[in-house]
């Protein structure tokens, strides 16, 4: 009993420290921050290129995730559980966000793109060129028309087949089979113009 009593009683500033190292973050302490990292970046990259299966992606994903914690940790609430459950549940958000967008790259067909991300090899330019790319498909997607935009993400990020996406919009799998069509055509012309315009003003 007394031994149990003491075990406990050592273990509660350990577990404590992340919730305590939260409220100095929210107030703006970046060694918190650094500590915080410390105690949990590998284990949240672990966690993340398990699921991923690509250890670029989850690098990329544990730094948006640290990203968030700098700029959300005052929303942090204690009562409502663990500082360790809270990190890792922002890391799965991310993981499945992640995912997603991969699907739907693949699915307009930018695999290109992707592996130009990835390449260890390539120069700086190259990779500002790339994101730039997929920041245009995102900007694409935001301009496509509304029923275009719905069947694209269906089929794409929730991996519905057409006649599923044909029940969803209450239409036929003609009509959806033309949504598609059109919205890859349309977010492939606005990535290629994108490059056009790069090109043509780093010409000037």
């Amino acid at each position: 009993m007394v031994w149990s009593r003491m075990r406990d009683e050592a273990q509660t500033p350990e577990e404590g420290e992340d919730e305590r190292l939260l409220a100095r973050i929210a107030a703006g302490e970046q060694p918190a921050l650094v500590r915080l990292i410390d105690r949990h970046g590998r284990g949240l990259r672990l966690f993340a290129t398990r699921y991923l299966g690509n250890p670029d992606d989850a690098e990329d994903v544990v730094q948006d995730v640290f990203v968030a914690v700098w700029k959300r940790a005052g929303r942090f609430d204690p009562a409502r559980g663990r500082a360790t459950t809270w990190l890792y549940r922002i890391t799965a958000n991310r993981c499945v966000d992640l995912r997603r967008w991969r699907a739907l790259r693949a699915f307009i067909g930018l695999d290109e793109v992707a592996e130009t991300l990835r390449a260890s090899s390539v120069d700086a330019d190259s990779r500002l060129s790339a994101r730039q790319e997929l920041a245009a498909v995102r900007e694409g997607l935001a301009r496509l028309p509304e029923r275009q935009r719905m069947a694209l993400l269906l089929r794409a990020v929730a991996d519905l087949d057409v006649p599923a996406i044909a029940e969803v919009m209450g239409t036929s799998t003609g009509s959806v089979e033309q949504l598609l069509v059109r919205a890859r055509r349309t977010l492939r012309q606005l990535t290629a113009g994108g490059r056009k315009n790069e090109q043509e003003e780093g010409m000037t």
